[in-house]
């Protein structure tokens, strides 16, 4: 990439933030636009056996939903160990946003279905090379941490949520009312933008952040011989433990719900792999393995958070579909508008809890990391004991009001403004050095793990067996309260191993 000026980064401040931090704030919109624009209409476009869609039945589209948006933030950590061996977290973020684009391409033309997954598989690899890398840079704008850093990734937030709240906006109504591809066309164009926006200012406002390669460093250090022989190992036994499931019939990984399955073994395993391998044999002093260990934690309690909100757009995407009223004035309002609700409420209340903390801040009134997510645990329970009530309206055969869903989204938002970009700076704060691309990948695998179990939970909304749907709703509100429960009592431990760092 060419410079196009030599004036350092974070020389000039926009409302308090180094420019730098606008700049990864619209490439990041411009990818979350193209990312939550496609996945509004993806599921009912799997559904779809009318308007050219693919006509699956609800188990196996919920199956392959899952399987995407699993793997988008699966891969999250192999790409940030890219970033941090090979090519850095400036030109990873680059090449990922260029896979991105071609994948949306490819999916904007209908070809069948090798063509379509092909797409999905070329979207997924481009956004685990730019995913955890640009937040890590966002991180690297505030050394100092504090309040500021906290502030600045709910600033970010509001950009990743501007972009889904556009890409909801054109695409499903693209997709629902004019042609499915037409709005996977459109995902393209808003990456192109994206893309354009990353190449004219970020060498200008970033400096020489994020060129670093933390092992290329430390090349001048002989690797001991065997020094990758545990990842070859706990590799070897991942996939002999898949076979051994396989061939015992506990798993069958030749359809799309048992794939699903043995993915979230797969997600389960890395993440604990992962953990271990580092406490192990990362070279940790005794405070960074505490550090780590917090990190575990909130890694759960984010996988369990996002089981929950990514239901927005797998089974409530079908609640809103088939059970909500959806006429405006004698007008069809498309079902996946819906899922604009939550980036609505994130850019409302966004800058209210970003100000929130600071001015608790200033005050030394200390909301410690992990009371914040415990409480998003148990706004995430409240908003399924709303869903409890609609589901139980929706059996009496009456189209419910969009106020339930309306509600559900907005503790939903609550929810997530008290643990994702709180979450996404604690991991930058926590985190080794040396590992922070990497540890930043596993956060997103948290939510990957969370988003296949939402896929796989949809998989039971069929229509012929919607009695089930009230106890759905409720062993997803008793799972979240029960779990923010937990969190809150190991709240003071968990911000004691955090070793001072707020």
């Amino acid at each position: 990439m060419q410079s196009t000026s030599n004036k350092p980064a974070g020389e000039t401040q926009i409302f308090g933030h180094p420019p730098g931090l606008f700049v990864l704030f619209f490439t990041e919109m411009w990818e979350r636009f193209s990312y939550y624009g496609m996945r509004a209409i993806l599921l009912l476009f799997l559904l779809d056996k009318v308007r050219g869609g693919m006509g699956m039945n609800e188990p196996d589209a919920a199956a392959i939903y899952g399987l995407y948006t699993a793997s988008v933030y699966l891969l999250s950590l192999p790409g940030g160990w890219i970033a941090d061996n090979l090519l850095g977290q400036r030109n990873s973020i680059w090449y990922g946003g260029i896979l991105i684009m071609a994948g949306h391409l490819i999916l904007a033309f209908p070809a069948g279905e090798v063509v379509f997954y092909l797409g999905l598989v070329v979207v997924v690899l481009g956004t685990g090379l730019l995913k955890p890398n640009i937040s890590s840079i966002v991180g690297e704008l505030y050394p100092e941490g504090g309040a500021r850093k906290d502030a600045a990734f709910s600033i970010f937030y509001m950009g990743i949520n501007i972009g889904s709240l556009l890409g909801i906006f054109i695409v499903g109504y693209l997709g629902q009312k004019v042609g499915w591809h037409y709005g996977f066309g459109a995902a393209a164009v808003a990456m192109a933008l994206g893309l354009v926006t990353y190449r004219l200012f970020a060498q200008r406002y970033l400096g020489e952040r994020g060129k670093f390669i933390p092992q290329q460093a430390a090349t001048d250090q002989p690797k001991e011989a065997g020094s990758n022989r545990p990842i070859l190992i706990f590799l070897a036994a991942l996939v002999g433990l898949l076979a051994i499931l396989q061939l015992t019939n506990v798993l069958d990984l030749t359809t799309a719900q048992g794939l699903a399955k043995g993915m979230g073994t797969i997600i389960s395993l890395v993440a604990l792999g992962y953990f271990a391998y580092i406490l192990i044999g990362g070279g940790l002093t005794t405070v960074e393995k505490k550090r780590v260990v917090v990190l575990f934690v909130f890694f759960l309690a984010a996988a369990v958070y996002w089981a929950g909100n990514e239901q927005q757009g797998s089974s409530l995407q079908i609640f809103a579909d088939r059970y909500t009223d959806l006429n405006i004035f004698g007008w069809q309002m498309p079902s996946s508008w819906f899922q604009n609700l939550n980036p609505a409420f994130i850019l409302i209340f966004s800058p209210v809890l970003a100000g929130l903390w600071i001015f608790l801040d200033k005050r030394n009134i200390n909301y410690s990391v992990p009371a914040k997510m415990a409480t998003s645990l148990l706004l995430l329970g409240l908003a399924y004991v709303i869903m409890i009530f609609a589901a139980n309206v929706a059996l009496t055969g009456v189209q419910t009001s969009p106020l339930y869903l309306s509600s559900t989204f907005l503790f939903f938002t609550l929810g997530e403004l008290f643990i994702s970009p709180v979450g996404l700076s604690a991991f930058s704060k926590l985190a080794p050095k040396r590992y922070t691309s990497q540890l930043m990948g596993i956060w997103f695998v948290g939510a990957s793990l969370g988003n296949l179990v939402a896929g796989l939970f949809a998989g039971g909304f069929e229509e012929e067996n919607i009695q089930q749907m009230p106890s759905l709703f409720q062993s997803v509100a008793v799972f979240a309260l029960v779990a923010g429960g937990i969190m809150l009592v190991f709240a003071k431990p968990l911000k004691k191993w955090m070793g001072g760092i707020q």
